[in-house]
């Protein structure tokens, strides 16, 4: 344990009093925070221009309704219209491929920011809003709106009912999602809340996992190339040495996530927002071990027969996508924890922690589930770290060639 200790405190050291680690460290959250709201406030900026919006309406329905209220209703800070409403071609008589025609050279000439055309007739259908950009979601929406309040008001209208009436009687509601737990009892734990407690988790690791785990390879690279390593084995058996890699650059993460757990303590105190569940942390932390630990191994074993850093960033790669595919899960396993696959995925060991990280804020696992996971993890954790030790033993003496898939699992095999 000694010699165990002594690797694990010169890999700590030399790794925390790094550049690198230190710029990780403290502008690693300013860069998390930075893509999470910079993207929601350039969606959220409002124009400072007026846009041009043409109409094409053969009939001559709706534009005169549809411009007074678009430019009315939408305005800057300067209480100018956000929207200046263009008749492109309005009322009887209009040729609507020419106008189609006129209205996409307006475009590609920067005349107007876009155009949609009022559908003949009275059945629904679809409306096309067209412009250069098909990202410009929010005037589509507004287009949207207000048409569809016209055209409900005429129908109405048809009808001998009075347009005011309706309106009065079209509410304006706002669902709330609102958790209901295994008691019967209301938690105060919305989409964004869970949500964000599962995504915060996901990055984490994925953040330790992969900064860890890509030390831990390029460390036996380095040595194996230096020829240090046949020094170090000289001194302590490769177990050793292997433990001691795995403690200290453990450690190393752990203070790295420890420094980003106070960050966003302290960001929870100052805005009063709790971003996850005390009932939900123990598990979370249990999992977020757990899954480093098997992490750490496969990266150790993956790493050991590799020569170049070359071998060494192909191998990382087809980790990384492993881990970011919980990621992609996210939002379907949030809408349905219970569903089948999702059951099936958490039951292998490489998505165990991030499977059940999804799962636990949103809908508790039964305890046998939770039991099952934790027991899977341990003997995965038992059987990667045996086969690591293994694979570590030879691999980090092999030079040359790599070795293949075959030669690798007789290591294990025969220990």
């Amino acid at each position: 344990m000694k010699k165990i200790l002594a690797v694990a405190r010169w890999e700590y050291m030399e790794k925390v009093k790094s550049k690198i680690f230190l710029f990780g460290l403290l502008f690693t959250p300013l860069i998390m925070i930075g893509m999470g709201v910079l993207p929601t406030l350039f969606v959220s900026e409002e124009d400072v221009e007026s846009r041009i919006i043409g109409v094409i309406d053969p009939g001559g329905k709706v534009y005169q309704e549809f411009a007074q209220r678009f430019q009315n209703r939408y305005l800057l800070k300067n209480k100018q219209p956000n929207y200046i409403v263009l008749p492109l071609a309005v009322g009887t008589g209009v040729e609507l491929q020419a106008a189609v025609e006129d209205a996409n050279r307006r475009i590609a000439d920067d005349l107007i920011d876009g155009y949609f055309v009022v559908p003949q007739g009275g059945s629904d259908t679809v409306v096309e809003y067209r412009s250069k950009s098909v990202g410009d979601f929010a005037t589509a929406a507004r287009i949207e709106e207000n048409l569809k309040s016209i055209v409900t008001e005429k129908r109405v209208q048809a009808l001998g009912l009075d347009p005011s009436v309706v309106r009065q009687l079209s509410p304006k509601l706002d669902v709330r999602m609102v958790m209901i737990s295994d008691e019967g009892k209301r938690e105060d734990a919305g989409f964004e809340r869970v949500f964000l407690s599962a995504y915060v988790f996901l990055m984490m690791l994925f953040l330790l996992i992969v900064t860890s785990g890509q030390m831990l390879v390029r460390s036996v690279i380095e040595e194996k190339s230096n020829r240090i390593v046949e020094v170090l084995v000289s001194s302590c058996s490769p177990t050793e040495l292997m433990a001691g890699k795995v403690l200290g650059l453990s450690g190393l993460g752990l203070t790295q996530m420890g420094f980003w757990a106070l960050i966003a303590v302290a960001a929870s105190f100052q805005f009063g927002m709790q971003l996850v569940d005390l009932s939900d942390a123990f598990l979370l932390l249990i999992y977020f071990i757990l899954g480093y630990l098997f992490y750490a191994a496969i990266f150790i074993a993956a790493g050991s027969p590799l020569n170049t850093e070359q071998e060494a960033q192909q191998i990382t790669s087809y980790l990384v996508i492993i881990l970011i595919l919980p990621i992609v899960l996210a939002l379907p396993a949030m809408k349905t924890p219970d569903a089948s696959w999702i059951k099936v995925l958490t039951y292998i060991p490489f998505l165990t922690p991030t499977m059940m990280a999804l799962r636990i804020p949103i809908q508790m696992p039964a305890l046998w589930e939770i039991l099952l996971t934790i027991v899977i993890m341990l003997v995965s954790i038992y059987v990667a770290m045996v086969a690591a030790g293994r694979i570590f033993r030879i691999g980090i003496l092999s030079t040359g060639k790599s070795p293949k898939l075959k030669e690798i699992y007789r290591w294990i095999k025969n220990g």
